[in-house]
């Protein structure tokens, strides 16, 4: 047997495939690296946290959850990493951190306000199916006209209408193919339809976005308001903490005027920063009329799917109270695949379940703030910091708390804002001596003022992604739709709130 000597050139060949090799993985490395750079900012940073000394009046638990929060709302505001795993990542670190039961962890996982927003959601899906865009923007300019004014203002009313009952993220998705075929039946070309893409478009997100407000079903933001006050105030034992139990109605009674007010101002606002190129759609509603007229007459199941919309809706207003909105979102769900206008393919494919994880585990690490104590503290904390400027208590307390929940709010999702601030005011309303049913509206409603940012809200999302819509556009128009919308809900609270008995 002979041995041969290896060639010189072989060898070097074979350390070019490893420097090859060497340098695949170095460049994946510092890729993957920087990609997920606020994944490790945020690891790196609790850990910090957890090695340094328990605040005073804080106990070990009340300090983990605190750092648990701190990074979750750095995941929330810069998403290295999907935000269901951030949701996974809250109930691994019940367990291993706090040392909490899996079971026990579980139980915070599922209550009626999160099988509400899964109801919704699937709600939300069985009514996309239907396909009824083009007839709603046919009704809409049948009542308008064919002014642009009129028409943008009908759109904002029916987002609106629709949004505070069904989700605003639905809505927009049912109304962006509205405003898109109003504007391409009026100009082939983008540019010369600029203005007015901005003002139809805008018109469907902020239609929407106001309307949120109006109801529970309007946004998980205000189930997961309602579950805070019914999970830290409510005593069954207690006749004295009923008034904790926010009903559909009730609701209403409190938020819906204030939509109803700002729909006005939704036109108001975009006419006077975007001027559109056509004051009048007449040529485009011609063509609408055309397409509407070869679909023929609304179909037997069109009807039944709004039938059954109703009925749900009636369950919300009449029965919620007894069995709780979730399990009526669920029955309306179950009522649309019984009849088969929807296919659980639709509804497996429609629904981002990782949503419905993510409010979850977002309501769980909620609860967790408010049971060891660290809400209260940082309440007290942040008290403190207003107390020189004279704003911890009153309206100067309103006026800082909707402030905080608007720049959150447009750094994450409007829910994730609620899940995350809720304990936290809800304790400094305690601690200040003011109602937590203000302070939680006036956090819930804020919320849904996200609209400097495209991220802020979905509905801002769906119609940034049609193409139209720059980000300028939403600095543009959104810190006025803030203001005034900050200003409606402040007046409400202090005039028209205290007529409701708080």
């Amino acid at each position: 047997m002979s041995f041969s000597t290896p060639k010189i050139s072989d060898l070097q060949k074979g350390d070019g495939i490893s420097a090859k090799i060497a340098k695949l993985i170095s460049d994946f490395s510092v890729h993957y690296m920087w990609e997920k750079k606020w994944f490790f900012i945020a690891m790196l940073f609790g850990a910090a946290m957890l090695n340094l000394p328990v605040p005073e009046g804080l106990s070990p638990e009340a300090w983990i959850v605190l750092t648990m929060s701190v990074m979750a709302t750095i995941l929330f505001v810069t998403e290295p990493i999907p935000l269901p795993a951030v949701a996974l990542l809250i109930i691994l670190g019940q367990v291993f951190l706090l040392g909490s039961a899996s079971s026990d962890v579980a139980k915070t996982l599922w209550n009626d306000s999160v099988l509400f927003i899964l109801g919704s959601l699937m709600l939300a899906v069985a009514v996309v199916k239907q396909k009824l865009d083009k007839r709603i923007a046919w009704i809409i300019v049948r009542i308008t006209g064919t002014k642009t004014t009129r028409i943008c203002f009908g759109i904002s009313v029916v987002s609106g209408l629709l949004a505070s009952f069904i989700g605003e993220h639905t809505v927009a998705a049912m109304m962006l193919p509205v405003g898109i075929t109003l504007v391409t039946l009026t100009s082939d070309d983008p540019k010369k339809v600029r203005n007015l893409a901005a003002v139809l478009l805008f018109s469907i997100a902020y239609g929407a976005s106001v309307a949120g407000i109006g109801t529970p079903s309007g946004g998980a933001r205000n189930a997961i308001m309602i579950g805070y006050w019914r999970e830290f105030f409510y005593d069954p034992s207690n006749p004295e903490t009923y008034h904790f139990i926010v009903d559909y109605v009730r609701w209403m009674a409190f938020a819906y005027p204030m939509f109803l007010i700002q729909l006005p101002f939704v036109t108001l606002i975009l006419f006077l920063t975007f001027k559109p190129e056509y004051r009048d759609l007449s040529r485009a509603v011609v063509k609408l009329r055309a397409q509407v007229e070869n679909e023929g007459p609304m179909k037997a199941a069109d009807w039944v799917s709004i039938l059954l919309f109703v009925l749900v809706l009636i369950g919300w207003i009449f029965v919620s109270d007894k069995v709780g909105m979730g399990t009526i979102a669920i029955l309306g769900a179950t009522a649309f695949l019984v009849a088969g206008l929807v296919r659980w393919e639709d509804i497996n494919s429609g629904v981002n379940w990782g949503v419905v994880l993510l409010y979850g585990a977002a309501i769980s690490l909620g609860i967790e703030m408010k049971d060891t104590g660290a809400a209260r503290w940082v309440a007290e904390s942040f008290l403190d910091l207003l107390t020189p400027i004279g704003a911890n208590e009153g309206f100067g307390l309103w006026v800082a708390v909707s402030a905080l929940t608007t720049t959150v709010t447009n750094m994450m999702s409007n829910g994730a804002a609620v899940a995350v601030l809720g304990p936290v005011v809800l304790k400094m309303a305690v601690v200040a001596q003011e109602s937590p049913i203000v302070i939680g509206f006036i956090t819930a409603i804020s919320s849904a003022f996200a609209y400097l940012t495209v991220v802020g809200t979905p509905a801002c999302t769906i119609v940034y992604a049609s193409g139209y819509l720059k980000t300028t556009d939403f600095l543009a128009v959104g810190w006025k739709m803030a203001l005034t919308s900050t200003v409606i809900v402040l007046a409400a609270a202090f005039v028209y709130w205290p007529f409701l008995g708080i």
